[in-house]
Order: C-alpha cells, then structure tokens, then sequence
C-alpha cells in the first residue's frame, strides 16, 4: 500500500523548489511537503554514486590481482561471495540490533537530551537550585536548557526522584546523570548494557553499542571490531596507493615500492589535514564531490558493459569481429585531429534533419515525412531549452516554469527517429548490433551517429576488416583512419 507513497518520498522535483511544496503528495502536520532530504541521501541510487565513484580505482585493482582466472572464478569472487556475506551480516547483527532497540523500548529506556552546559555546573553553582516550587514543573525544569523537558526526560527524573525521595537539589540529579553508567554518552542504556536505544546514539556509536550487548564477549568484540577496522583502513590505502602508484608510473604493474609508500603517506597526510582544517565538515564537503565525480562514470561504464559482452561473444565465436562496421567510430570525432570530422560534427549538431533526408533517400526508407518529423523536433527541443533559459535568467518576467520537461520530450523524439534508421542502415549493411546499443549511442552523441550514417552513404564507407592470412598473423590489413578520410574526401 505504500508503494505510491514511495515514489513521492524519492521525487526530485518536489525538493527543487523552497519550500517544498505540498500538492505533490502526502501533507506532513507541519505543513511541508512529503519527501524529505533525510530520505533521498540515503536512497539507492545515490548510494550507486559511492560505487561507481570508486569504479576506477576498484577495477584496476580486482583486474590485477583477478589476472588468469576464469569468468566464472571472476564473478564469483566479486559479486556471489560478497553479496552472500553482506546478506548473512545484515540478517544476524541487523536482526540483533532490532531485536536489542525493541527490548530496550519494552524496558522504558529513551532518549534523553539534557542541556550540556547546565550538566557541567559545579556544586556550588547547583546548591542554589532546590527541587521545590516552579522548578519541579516540566516547562521550567533548567536542566533540559531553554525548552521544556520532553517525555523522555521528565519521566526519567520524576522516576529518579520517585527512587530516592531524599533528594533535595538539583546537583544530586546532576551527578547521578553524570556518574552512573547507564547515563553513558548522550543515550540511555541498561546498567549490565544488555540492551541500549540505538536509535539515540550516532552512527559510529551503534556497532560498539550491540556487541557490547553479548554479555562478557562484549570487550572482547569491540577489541576485535577495532583491530578490523583499522585492517580495512589499511588494506583499501595500500590497495589505493598501489593503484595511483601503477598509473602515476605509466601503467607499470610493478612500480616502486618506495613510490608506493610516498602514495599511502600522501592521502593519509590529505585526510589528516582535512580533519584539522574543516574537521568533519570537510570530508562530508569532499566525500558529496567524490559522489559527484562519479556521474560521468557511470556513462562510460554503460559502454563498458557494452564493450565486455562483445568481447566475450568475440571469444566463444558467436559474433564475427571481421565483419562489417562503420567507418567512422563514434569517438573519432574526439580522439582524432580531423578538421574534416570537426566540422562534421558541427554541421549535424544543428542540421542532423538536413543529412537524416539525405541518409533516408539515398537508401529509399522514406525520406521527407520522417525528416520533416526529425526537425520539427529538433526546431521545438532547441526553443524550449531558449525559453527555459530566459526564464532562469527573468523568473519575474516569464511565467514558463517546467517548460524543460516538455523540451526533453521534443528530444526525445528526435533520438528515437535517429535512432530508428541507424537500425535501419545497419540491417542494411550487415552491421553488428542493437536497438539498445543504437538508443543509446544517439541520446548521448547524436551528431557523432549523425557523421555515421553520413559517412556509410558514401561508396566505401563500410570498413570489413578483413585479416591478412598471407603471413599467418591475422593482423588487420586495412587502415579505418586511412579510409576514413578517403571516404570524406
């Protein structure tokens, strides 16, 4: 029943506006919108951003200590073992941590939060305060600072109190919170710490917080929790620093070990004066980075997917690597100094309709209809993103909001028209290929496709790469730049 309601918790576009507004689901009490930041920082996908941030430096790693395995020892090593152990480990201790928190609940303990500077008063200071009069009503009580004391609070002092009718100041409070164990840290717990709240410590607090909770074997845990701790910190540094190491010595598989250790020594030096400049601050600053650094990856690791699967398939036999291809890859307009490509590139930028009806006519697959179609979507995607933009430039003056969404959706449909004939014009040549590949390749590097389909019409802008067995090597006899050129020319 909440699967709805789910989706309007992960909604991006109900938090790009202030305030969040509440027409978009679910209305909270105090008047914001449903949808709270907590939530999606802590959503899948941007949890994804942690993953293929590290991807580089990940793979380099596993790809060298994975040399001369087999696939099925590959996949198994990094992604059967591991995720059978993360199951296994969130099942029992997350079991055992929810089992610890209820138990706690059942017992009455909570989540006190007392004021700091009011628990570090001296005796003297407190012996002025009497527990008679205004000071024993819940709205007055100093010790819970400048707001009333909750629930939590007042329970456990009322309790106290109840406990020890005695007491007659506010200091013997103060240095029972102060001095006994079950007031440890900023949480409640039981005095033998069989159970505790989790829920009111901080993160790093918790896993110290449930051992401790396994009677005798507690000390024994955190001891061994610790020494694990720091073998992580230290193996993924040493895996890091060989890394860098490896490409800061051009590839060298087998670098310096003294380069090595000036690596570790560097990013533990980085991380140690981040802390002391900007302390936790700065790492959440350079960690939401490190995130954000990870987008462009998770472009190039698509095509990476990509080129994985057609080299297996290359390997067991099932897909010819001789075999028809295009003349013109789609990162030659990047990776070569071609002012011919460049201004190719340029033209299809603005005018791909214009050498889509060329492409379409000269293979007699329509022709003007589906062009006509193609530049009315380009014509409205580009005036759309224009509106867009005055009116980010004059939100006083142009009343266009969310006029973007209606501009991708002209884009859109562009891309599928594209890419509908280059499935077209590789069917017709035997190119190897799919409609997956194809979508993708023209939503992000349209123009690219564009100089693709141009080239392909012109006679010899097929490249069949054909291995020259007169000397037994099977090399590749024909020069695709070469080619190219010939076929622009």
């Amino acid at each position: 029943q909440y699967i709805i309601q789910l989706g309007f918790h992960c909604d991006a576009f109900e938090l790009s506006t202030a305030p969040r507004s509440v027409d978009r689901g679910r209305e909270y009490a105090d008047g914001e919108g449903d949808g709270p930041e907590m939530w999606m920082d802590g959503w899948t996908i941007f949890y994804w951003g942690w993953w293929i941030s590290w991807s580089p430096f990940v793979g380099m790693f596993i790809a060298k200590i994975s040399r001369g395995r087999t696939i099925r020892q590959f996949i198994n090593g990094t992604l059967t073992a591991p995720m059978i152990y993360t199951f296994l480990w969130l099942t029992i201790f997350g079991g055992g941590a929810i089992r610890t928190e209820r138990r706690a609940a059942e017992q009455g303990l909570c989540c006190p939060s007392w004021d700091a500077n009011f628990l570090l008063y001296t005796d003297a200071q407190l012996s002025d305060v009497t527990l008679t009069g205004a000071t024993l009503t819940q709205d007055s009580f100093l010790i819970c600072g400048a707001d009333k004391c909750g629930d939590c609070e007042w329970g456990l002092i009322e309790s106290y109190m109840t406990a020890n009718p005695g007491v007659e100041s506010m200091g013997d409070i103060v240095n029972y919170i102060t001095s006994t164990s079950r007031w440890l840290g900023m949480y409640k717990s039981a005095d033998d710490r069989s159970h505790a709240r989790l829920s009111c410590m901080a993160s790093e607090e918790m896993w110290f917080a449930l051992v401790s909770t396994y009677g005798d074997m507690g000390p024994l845990l955190c001891i061994i929790s610790l020494i694990g701790i720091i073998l992580y910190f230290v193996t993924s540094s040493d895996s890091g620093s060989l890394v860098i190491d490896i490409m800061s010595a051009n590839g060298d598989q087998e670098p310096p070990i003294a380069q090595r250790i000036f690596w570790a020594l560097v990013e533990g030096a980085t991380a140690t004066a981040l802390l002391v400049a900007g302390g936790k601050d700065s790492l959440n600053a350079l960690q939401a980075a490190s995130v954000a650094a990870g987008l462009p990856y998770t472009i190039i690791m698509c095509f990476i997917c990509i080129s994985t699967w057609r080299a297996l398939a290359m390997e067991c036999g099932d897909l010819n690597p001789y075999g028809p291809d295009f003349a013109v890859a789609l990162v030659d307009p990047f990776s070569m100094l071609s002012p011919k490509l460049w201004c190719l590139f340029l033209k299809n930028l603005f005018l791909a309709p214009v050498t889509l009806y060329g492409v379409l006519k000269k293979h007699k697959l329509g022709g003007a209809a589906v062009a006509i179609m193609a530049g009315v979507a380009m014509i409205g995607w580009v005036a759309l993103i224009i509106c867009e933009i005055i009116y980010l430039c004059y939100p006083d003056s142009v009343k266009l909001d969310g006029i973007y969404a209606v501009a991708w959706v002209f884009y859109l449909a562009l891309v599928a028209i594209i890419t509908a004939t280059r499935i077209q014009i590789r069917n017709f040549y035997g190119i190897h290929g799919n409609p997956i590949e194809d979508f993708f390749a023209v939503l992000l590097v349209y123009p690219c496709v564009m100089i693709q389909l141009e080239t392909v019409s012109k006679e010899g802008g097929i490249a069949p790469l054909m291995p020259d067995n007169r000397e037994g090597n099977g090399d590749v006899i024909i020069n695709q730049s070469k080619q190219m050129e010939d076929t622009m020319a």
